[in-house]
């Protein structure tokens, strides 16, 4: 029977890997938001880390790791809890995430957060903050002074 959980265990995690952020083209997994995955019988408990307390697209992925785990045969039950024990923070991010991010376009600080904001089209650092308010509550907007673009920063809740 161990063995069986084991297998289903690293089924669930594989599936996970494949549900998506709506709002940015990245993994559940890589951006850090699975804090532990519990399998019992045909059951599975998901405990996830949300980026912000009121993330619009929380409902989403926690829809989404449902329908998406419950494809996996053997698995009747999935409940996704989300965890506030510890705030969810940049370090949590795969590099695989971060790179994916920024091949996406989105300006990327490091896991230290104490460098200028740099510019994803042009390489500059000759950017201004113009909006802490982005298309979503985990991006900023900044204009990049160099080659004139707008930038996508993505930033952490801290």
């Amino acid at each position: 029977m161990m063995q069986m959980t084991v297998g289903l265990e690293k089924q669930v995690w594989d599936a996970l890997e494949t549900v998506e952020d709506p709002e940015l083209p990245i993994s559940v997994t890589d951006l850090g938001l699975i804090q532990e995955v519990t399998v019992e019988g045909a059951s599975v408990r998901v405990r996830m880390i949300p980026t912000y307390s009121a993330c619009p697209a929380i409902e989403v992925m926690r829809q989404d790791i449902r329908r998406r785990l419950l494809e996996i045969s053997g698995i009747d039950h999935v409940d996704v809890q989300l965890s506030f024990e510890e705030p969810w923070t940049m370090n949590k991010m795969s590099e695989r995430g971060r790179a994916r991010l920024i091949q996406h376009g989105l300006s990327m600080p490091s896991k230290l957060q104490i460098e200028p904001v740099e510019c994803p089209f042009c390489g500059s650092t000759n950017t201004v903050l113009e909006n802490p308010f982005g298309p979503t509550l985990c991006r900023a907007i900044y204009y990049c002074n160099h080659c004139q673009n707008p930038i996508e920063r993505f930033k952490s809740p801290a």
